[in-house]
């Protein structure tokens, strides 16, 4: 079965600063980019969750908050 995508939309500011940071990179869009940084996050909530809590501690939550304040989400 093929994945289907959705669109997510993101400040053209954000964009930019996206499609710089990537010139130098491995990444061959700025797609890419923002699927592996959303893949990691997703990937280090579940790997806390895994671990037998069964609610993200308040630290969890402050990292991730963190984390896409600096991607400039929040």
């Amino acid at each position: 079965m093929k994945e289907t995508k959705v669109t997510v939309k993101i400040p053209r500011p954000l964009y930019r600063k996206i499609q710089m940071v990537i010139e130098e990179s491995g990444f061959s869009s700025p797609t890419d980019f923002i699927v592996f940084v959303l893949r990691d996050l997703v990937g280090e909530a579940e790997l806390h969750l895994s671990k037998g809590k069964e609610e993200a501690s308040a630290s969890d939550l402050d990292a991730v908050k963190h984390k896409l304040k600096n991607l400039g989400y929040l």
